[in-house]
């Protein structure tokens, strides 16, 4: 058998995590066992379903690398498809025609409250002449759910699970309006599309019998179910924005690489082994249904980042740099083609300490300041006036080494600190800081190596005659 899975979402907001999830699930699954993935937009919804929606699930599948097969289904356009299938059910006697009015169903909801019942349709046209139809009432057509015995439906991720068929009713398969339901469309659309496993969230088990029947109803045996748990937060309770419960396009925002996002969801709820990093390519080797566990997974943003971290070190240095560019040039940094090249150059250092692509732009911002470089409150405190003296005097000895590079400039530092009788901490404290604006950065003598020069030179003299308005404030 080929397989054939779908992610199908539904267009009224944006891709979630937990969408995006089951998305790499199907896509990894397919790639595993060398089937299809696709796509199916299930937009029958008309009054919540928008094309912003539509186009921020295209745009957050095609980030993540998880664009379909084949182009995408878009379910309202089955609407006839879906209508035919109805027909043939109700030629059979597996469907019927339910003319009960707003007021009756209200009724029998309130029967079944007093009565302290599970609130279900009752089944009152059932077997109902039509003949008997009240005028003026559009019907809608219900599905002959089996009255007993059991639904059993074999779970690859929840094992064995079994419905009654007493607590299943019959639902309504055409609105009045003559409009198909979720329930049927979905089960129409999987049949005509060939689909062999449904991998889903478990939200959907309860629907799974009732799909099942349906199934069966149009002549067809279900494809293999595998209901996924849901992600909750790290406190275990429901995901929700305080969690991480964000749109795809929120994680490219705050700095996340889409090969990091799929390490990361893989892990959610599937596990091989202790492996934490897994590449892409060993995902796919490795992905199969008996890997996903049972239990609720816990989103942990301090694990994200960890996993990002390692694919920004994977990266490669010219690809950083494109990729913090529009970051830069957003904050209002001129990024020409020698800017360009220092923060290449710089990507060795700056990368080993960022944790996402916010960290590494804002981190890279000193290397293509313009002058004169702002100071954090930290840096502008220990230029001091006597450590602005002590940077003059140190600045016609970094000029006169060469080559100008790292080995050559920490001896040339720590000499003349040695001979102004200071600890070399007392003089690499102010320089950093009149190198980066901060007093934290990658290796010093890196960072003078990079900035080359006459760049160094210019900041130290900035430094020296207290430019800087940071530092005319401090004064």
């Amino acid at each position: 058998m080929s397989v054939i899975v779908r992610f199908a979402p539904s267009p009224t907001g944006y891709l979630h995590i937990g969408g995006a999830r089951t998305a790499l699930f199907n896509w990894l699954f397919a790639r595993h066992h060398g089937g299809r993935y696709l796509l199916r937009i299930e937009d029958t919804d008309r009054q919540r379903s928008t094309e912003p929606a539509i186009a921020a699930i295209l745009d957050g599948l095609g980030w993540l690398g998880l664009e379909s097969d084949e182009p995408p289904v878009y379910q309202f356009s089955r609407i006839e498809q879906h209508k035919a299938a109805v027909q043939r059910l109700l030629e059979q006697g597996l469907a019927y025609r339910c003319w009960c009015t707003p007021e009756e169903l209200e009724a029998m909801r309130e029967r079944a409250r007093a009565e302290k019942r599970p609130i279900r349709y009752d089944g009152t046209w059932r077997e109902r002449d039509p003949r008997e139809a009240p005028a003026g009432v559009d019907p809608v057509v219900r599905f002959k759910a089996p009255l007993d015995g059991e639904t059993v439906v074999e779970d690859r991720v929840q094992g064995t699970v079994r419905f009654a068929n007493t607590q299943l009713d019959d639902m309504i398969l055409l609105r009045a309006d003559g409009t198909p339901t979720y329930m049927l469309s979905v089960v129409v659309d999987d049949i005509e599309m060939g689909i062999t496993h449904i991998i889903r969230g478990d939200d959907h088990l309860n629907n799974a019998a009732r799909h099942a029947n349906l199934f069966r109803a149009l002549g067809h045996e279900p494809p293999v179910f595998a209901h996924i748990p849901l992600i909750h937060g790290p406190d275990g309770a429901k995901l929700s924005k305080r969690h991480g419960a964000l749109g795809v396009d929120a994680y490219r925002e705050l700095g996340y690489l889409p090969e990091a996002m799929r390490n990361y969801l893989l892990r959610l709820g599937w596990a091989h082994g202790d492996e934490e990093i897994i590449s892409t390519q060993q995902a796919i080797a490795w992905f199969d249904l008996d890997g996903i566990g049972r239990s609720p997974a816990r989103f942990d943003f301090a694990k994200l980042d960890s996993v990002n971290a390692h694919y920004l070190k994977e990266r490669a240095d010219n690809e950083l740099v494109t990729l913090v560019a529009p970051r830069l040039e957003a904050a209002g940094h001129r990024l020409g083609e020698p800017e360009r090249r220092r923060l290449e150059q710089a990507m060795p250092g700056l990368k080993q300490r960022a944790r996402t692509l916010v960290d590494l732009a804002s981190s890279a911002a000193f290397y293509i300041q313009a002058r004169p470089l702002p100071l954090d409150a930290k840096a502008a405190k220990l230029l001091d006036p006597a450590a602005r003296a002590e940077l003059a005097r140190l600045a016609p000895v970094l000029a006169a080494v060469e080559p100008f590079a790292e080995a050559g400039l920490e001896a040339a530092a720590r000499a003349h600190a040695e001979r102004q009788g200071l600890g070399f901490g007392k003089l690499a404290q102010p320089l950093r800081a009149a190198l980066t604006g901060r007093t934290v950065s990658p290796g010093l003598f890196e960072v003078m190596a990079i900035l080359g020069r006459e760049e160094v030179l210019l900041r130290l003299e900035d430094a020296a005659t207290g430019r800087n308005p940071a530092m005319q404030q401090s004064d």
